[in-house]
């Protein structure tokens, strides 16, 4: 029998859902906040792009962050971590061919390559001219922290996440390569915690537990088993090491204004990039998060955990870039979100070696009182929104 956990409390949830005035988001997103007016942060965030950033100001900075540490040797000046998805596959071209950069992508491989996604990767290194670096984990401990994840932090994709984040760490020391540029800064563009929204940069030793290891880090799957040398390259480098580089992570959606809509546009034109022939299970888009089979399972689970899938993610930001109208968006998330990832569930029941009987009951054990109740013996959300 899987335990029961207590969601609310892991992730400090308010006890009434409210929504955002302005956009489908609910402040049961952990670490959003929202002001007296109930506009969520990510909303206030977008209004001031629109109106307060000096967007000259910002390409000034970013053409002298370059300078500094552009190479006249041949050798590899900026990484940019990605996926072979549109973000990365944008902001490594526009280096590359508008700022005369020597970009070198460096991509964490995702679970389950999809085959349109595995497609965008090489479409990226061969029409976008761009070099890669690819690095696949040994399958038997992916799995195994996969499986784990999904059962102790509600989220399977969160090795991913971990190879993500500290990998292209180690591609800079190895490579010593001192700039490493990511896309957006989640944590402001899609709701959560406000306290680097005006700053490029993000700390290495700073809130990578808490903003992107959902306070679990590598290290604590030695207690179940894994030995250290397995779990070596989902560790950081030592910081030492970065410190003796002088070492800058950079968020270029600080110097650009944001807008995946935009960097979708781009790739097409520039780096070959291919949308699915459908949409995305749970949205209503299909040009993101194209990359990994069991992507959809993340989604579905921060829809079971806090009321807001995938649908919801997009539509609100979409309501912010002006595309799509708050009333727009309800009927999207209404008619999209939380819906169950079918086409790959086989394939993540296998991945992760359990039943489906047992993944129901993982799933049921992350579901907050607060936020749901059974009517007719079906799971249905107690403040769906309006």
């Amino acid at each position: 029998m899987v335990t029961k956990r207590n969601t609310k409390k892991i992730y400090n949830l308010p006890e009434e859902v409210k929504f955002c005035k302005k956009c489908v988001i609910s402040n049961q997103r952990p670490r959003i906040s929202f002001n007296e007016e109930g506009v969520c942060s990510a909303c206030q965030y977008s209004e001031k792009k629109d109106k307060e950033f000096d967007w000259d100001e910002r390409e000034i900075e970013l053409k002298k962050l370059l300078d500094k540490h552009r190479r006249s040797d041949g050798r590899y000046d900026v990484i940019v971590p990605c996926s072979g998805g549109k973000d990365a596959a944008y902001i490594g071209h526009e280096l590359k061919h508008k700022y005369g950069m020597n970009p070198l992508t460096v991509t964490w491989a995702p679970h389950i390559y999809t085959d349109i996604g595995f497609q965008n990767l090489h479409n990226m290194i061969r029409v976008g001219n761009l070099p890669n670096i690819l690095f696949t984990p040994p399958g038997e401990i992916h799995r195994k922290l996969t499986k784990y994840s999904f059962e102790k932090i509600g989220d399977p994709f969160q090795p991913f996440i971990y190879g993500q984040y500290n990998y292209p760490l180690r591609v800079a020391v190895d490579y010593q390569i001192p700039l490493i540029m990511y896309g957006e800064n989640g944590e402001v563009e899609y709701g959560g915690d406000m306290k680097n929204a005006y700053k490029p940069t993000r700390d290495y030793k700073g809130d990578q537990n808490k903003h992107y290891f959902s306070n679990l880090p590598p290290e604590s799957f030695l207690e179940y088993g894994i030995k250290k040398e397995d779990l070596h390259p989902y560790l950081s480098p030592d910081t030492n090491l970065l410190d003796e580089m002088n070492t800058e992570i950079h968020f270029y959606g600080y110097y650009k204004k944001w807008n995946p809509q935009n960097n979708f546009y781009y790739c097409v034109d520039n780096t070959g990039f291919k949308t699915n022939q459908e949409r995305s299970e749970g949205t209503y888009t299909k040009f993101a998060s194209l990359d990994d089979q069991l992507d959809g399972f993340h989604y579905y689970l921060a829809y079971i955990k806090f009321g807001l899938g995938r649908c919801n993610s997009d539509a609100a930001h979409e309501i912010r870039d002006g595309y799509i109208s708050r009333e727009e968006g309800v009927q999207l998330v209404k008619k999209f979100d939380g819906e169950f990832p079918s086409k790959h569930f086989q394939t993540f029941l296998e991945y992760c070696d359990i039943s489906e009987d047992y993944f129901n009951q993982v799933i049921d054990s992350w579901r907050s009182d607060h936020i749901w109740q059974k009517n007719n013996n079906k799971w249905e959300l107690k403040t769906p929104i309006e």
